[in-house]
């Protein structure tokens, strides 16, 4: 599973079509957690998003000598905090001897507004207006100068979807340099523009170095109580409590519910912890150098805020009267499962409504196989349904164990006693004798269907992939099993990870049952990935923004984007634009491929770190709207692998977007 995760020092130029005006006017005005400036095209004037200003001052001026002139003209969002961001919107008339107008943005929001008002064209109709970002002979340029606090400096930049050339560039370049007082760089908005930049020879700046230099991101926001702890080792972590605020250095590979969450080194937006942080609603922010700025914290009692533009840390006079996180009955009651299926279905034969005896995974992914080619295909591969799962937990007497365990004393008060004792249940399950008969039909259906490949062996339980719960990275995926007695262990190491503290700790939080859980299990073909990664099917920090794809990807398996260890390199695709824009590239020095003897191998990576291509992005983004059509029109998080010319799709589910109460 994938999961992508920091984020974006994007800043989108005030730029959008008239014709989308209206439309985009009419969304909830939800600003994204990213540092990129809010359109007016996409959010009402006087909302949160885009507030009210004063408009003193001329329309324009023809020069900026000063500080004070420019912040004269400019409109500033979310003043006072760590993404505040002053910037203007400037237009060059190359009818008219290149002048330069710096337009009072709080007046004129909008480039075609101010043309209109100055008369400068008898009509601007939707066909002259797009000619301005389209046509390399276009009369107008229109772009955005900012100052980057973060750099610092200023920068000019164009509407990412804008097909700038490199003689408009320069000429821009020229303009500005020639009539701002300042030092000026331009930034890049798109891969398109950073091949154009290169192409030139002018000095510029990419988002993925503002986002380098970004201080905080806000990757969920929320307000949350409890005791904040700067976490050091491992074993600090195992003592974490849902009462815990934690203060990571980088983000672990798993975590148990806590009350909210901080770290301090950019991870990947799709990590599993972060994916679960917003799954159960709690506070989740990213802060450079968080364990030095909040040192005189720990150990005591604070309130977490985190808002879409900064985060706050209050001490508070002793501990909350309520627990930090309580349950959250995500779901009443998990899905029950068919026990009346045995035999084991090739994915092939697999629908959606056969979830009830395989779950979610494995039926979606047998949908996605009859649906996705020639763009896309799914491996092969066959479900052990849940009635497999059943016999050997009654064959093992596991509810009643469970039942055991969970009345023995310190077991419901101490995670140290849980997590001890489910580490024994989880040991006697993996190593029991396995059923002959099942082993039997096992090794029959992995040599017939899939021809004795390499396997990765994963869960596909009913208390994961749910609309409220994603249950991403708790429970367990054996990689590139090759043998057939290795099958029937993977298999009974999938079982067991029901059992894995993590997942029990999350299924209480969020008020599932232990005794209701059921898992179905997904033998699939091992992919010998080039490269892999997670898609969402809409931007994940701004649900109003469906036009956007956003891609997680490293190099080879797609296990490291998952943990989020290391930041993944991160892309943004628009339907509207048909621009790329690179928030990251991969900081990975090494990648996982599956090993011949089985299981898998780090090797180094050579040569460039860029992991996708322009025309593999859009690709990408294509096949990620096709499945979630195919999967009811419910926006999806997307595990992805390319093997040569080939992408294959490993998992679906749905996109869980929870804030923090």
């Amino acid at each position: 599973m994938d999961r992508a995760r920091t984020y974006l020092a994007w800043r989108q130029p005030l730029l959008r079509w008239t014709a989308l005006l209206m439309l985009l006017w009419c969304t909830a005005p939800a600003l994204a957690q990213t540092a990129r400036k809010p359109s007016p095209y996409e959010y009402r004037p006087g909302s949160d998003a885009a507030p009210a200003q004063p408009t003193t001052g001329p329309d324009y001026l023809s020069r900026i000598d000063s500080r004070a002139q420019f912040m004269q003209l400019a409109r500033v969002y979310n003043a006072g905090t760590a993404l505040e961001m002053p910037h203007l919107i400037f237009v060059i008339d190359r009818q008219n001897a290149a002048r330069v107008y710096y337009i009072n943005t709080p007046r004129h929001a909008l480039h075609e507004q101010f043309v209109r008002s100055q008369r400068l064209v008898r009509s601007l109709d939707k066909a002259t207006l797009n000619a301005q970002y389209r046509d390399p002979q276009r009369r107008f340029l229109f772009g955005t100068l900012s100052w980057q606090r973060d750099l610092p400096g200023y920068t000019y930049e164009f509407w990412e979807g804008d097909k700038l050339t490199a003689p408009l560039l320069r000429q821009t370049d020229q303009v500005l340099h020639a009539s701002f007082r300042e030092p000026i760089r331009f930034k890049t908005n798109s891969t398109q523009h950073e091949q154009v930049a290169s192409a030139t020879g002018l000095p510029f700046v990419t988002q993925e170095a503002l986002l380098r230099e970004q201080r905080f991101l806000p990757l969920n926001t929320g307000r949350a109580e409890g005791r904040l702890r700067i976490v050091r080792t491992e074993a600090q972590l195992r003592t974490l409590s849902p009462r815990d605020i934690p203060v990571l250095d980088e983000v672990p590979i798993a975590l148990a519910p806590v009350a909210g969450l901080v770290t301090q080194r950019p991870s990947t937006l799709l990590s599993h912890v972060n994916l679960l942080a917003k799954g159960w609603g709690i506070p989740n922010v990213y802060v450079r150098d968080a364990v030095a700025a909040l040192r005189h914290y720990d150990g005591r009692w604070v309130a977490l805020e985190v808002t879409n533009n900064d985060y706050r840390v209050t001490p508070l006079a002793g501990p909350p009267r309520t627990p930090a996180t309580p349950p959250r009955p995500v779901a009443k009651n998990l899905p029950r499962p068919d026990l009346s299926v045995v035999a084991l279905k090739p994915l092939a034969a697999l629908r959606a409504r056969d979830s009830s005896h395989c779950g979610v995974k494995a039926a979606n992914l047998g949908a996605l196989k009859a649906v996705l080619p020639p763009a896309a295909r799914v491996p092969d591969g066959f479900c052990i349904p849940f009635s497999h799962y059943q016999a050997m937990t009654q064959r093992m007497h596991i509810p009643q164990r469970l039942q055991a365990l969970q009345n023995r004393p310190g077991f419901s008060t101490d995670p140290n006693v849980r997590r001890e004792a489910l580490a024994v249940l989880r040991t006697e399950i993996t190593n029991a004798a396995p059923d002959p008969a099942f082993v039997r039909a096992l090794t029959t259906q992995w040599q017939g269907q899939l021809k004795g490949a390499g396997v990765f062996v994963r869960s596909s339980s009913n208390s994961e992939d749910l609309p409220g719960f994603s249950g991403a990275g708790l429970y367990t995926t054996v990689p590139n099993v090759t043998r057939a007695d290795a099958v029937a262990k993977a298999v009974q190491t999938v079982w067991a990870s029901v059992y894995n503290f993590e997942a029990y700790e999350a299924r209480t939080a969020a008020g599932l049952g232990q005794d209701a859980v059921a898992m179905a299990v997904l033998v699939q073909v091992a992919a010998p990935s080039d490269s892999s990664g997670v898609m969402i099917t809409r931007d994940p920090f701004d649900a109003a923004r469906r036009h956007i794809t956003y891609i997680s990807a490293k190099r080879g398996l797609g296990i490291r984007v998952v943990e989020g260890k290391r930041q993944a390199e991160q892309v943004m695709y628009s339907t509207w634009s048909k621009a790329v824009q690179v928030l990251s590239r991969s900081a990975e020095d090494t990648q996982l491929v599956t090993n011949a003897a089985g299981g898998v191998r780090e090797v180094p990576i050579t040569g460039s770190r860029q992991v996708l291509t322009d025309a593999l992005i859009a690709r990408l983004a294509k096949i990620g709207a096709t499945t979630k059509q195919a999967l009811g029109g419910v926006d999806q998080d997307i595990e992805w692998a390319v093997v040569g010319d080939e992408v294959l799709v490993l998992q679906s589910r749905p996109y869980v977007d929870g804030s923090a109460r």
